[in-house]
């Protein structure tokens, strides 16, 4: 019987935190930019009895996602597709947050498309950013929806001088993750897999608290303190609602976003950042 393969795309802690709710006999693809990090997330997952295998990754670069791609289908059957990877509007100028947070999920979701094994899943973080930009019009969901992943960032609507800082890039990159997953659960569905999104709120990672030490934390703290959970979000918590889209109790939902945010958006007070 050919092993599981579970491929966790971006090794901070969201996705050390989720690589820890999967089926501990998965054989774990581990991928990311950051070497470094890479090589500490090996070493204590692999520290914790998990069996794995690491692999550089740029998702910025077709050749980079269609080799670890290949390279996740030589070691068995893909059956989980976790990608975490992103750049925060802290952390890059507009140019690299649309290459990393916008072509990056359409080059992930389109190469693993063609490897994942029937029954298997997939799941995107994107971000309660997204649910905060303005709604695309019907000419700019068919322009994002229908262009090859390779020339998105041709597109017009990409163009990075459109954006006027990387506050406005990033939602915009996180609402249009919210089409290309739902683009790609049809894809996905002709090899009878399913895939989607989670939504997170603000969340204490060392992305999310360098956000919280920018200059839009203090906007960030009173949107917590006005939120029903009244805290920041745990690594832990969206590792449990990936648990949950992952497996088997959700396999009748595909192509939808999930929003973990304790309750933010529903407070009413994200203002879009376009």
């Amino acid at each position: 019987m050919a092993q599981h393969i579970a491929v966790i795309i971006g090794v901070g802690g969201m996705g050390q935190a989720i690589a820890r709710r999967l089926d501990p006999a998965s054989h774990l693809l581990l991928a990311d930019f950051d070497a470094e990090l890479l090589e500490s997330a090996a070493t204590r997952l692999g520290g914790e009895g998990y069996t794995l295998t690491r692999q550089h990754v740029d998702v910025s670069d077709h050749a980079s996602v269609t080799a670890l791609a290949e390279k996740a289908a030589s070691l068995g059957e893909v059956r989980t597709v976790v990608h975490t990877a992103g750049l925060s509007p802290v952390q890059a100028p507009v140019p690299a947050i649309l290459a990393v947070d916008l072509l990056g999920v359409a080059l992930v979701l389109e190469e693993f498309g063609k490897v994942v094994a029937e029954g298997g899943a997939g799941l995107v973080i994107s971000s309660m950013a997204g649910h905060a930009y303005p709604a695309f019009t019907p000419e700019q969901v068919q322009a994002l929806t229908a262009t090859p992943a390779d020339r998105l960032l041709s597109l017009p609507l990409t163009a990075a001088d459109s954006f006027p800082h990387p506050g406005a890039a990033y939602s915009f990159a996180k609402k249009a993750n919210q089409l290309h997953v739902r683009a790609a659960s049809t894809t996905w569905g002709t090899r009878r897999a399913r895939v989607n999104s989670i939504s997170p709120g603000v969340i204490s990672t060392p992305m999310g608290q360098r956000e919280l030490a920018g200059e839009s934390g203090a906007h960030m703290r009173a949107m917590i303190d006005s939120s029903n959970a009244r805290r920041p979000g745990t690594p832990a918590d969206i590792a449990a609602a990936a648990e949950f889209l992952l497996g088997p109790a959700a396999g009748f939902i595909s192509g939808t976003d999930l929003l973990v945010d304790g309750g933010v958006t529903a407070a009413g007070t994200l203002a879009p950042r376009g």
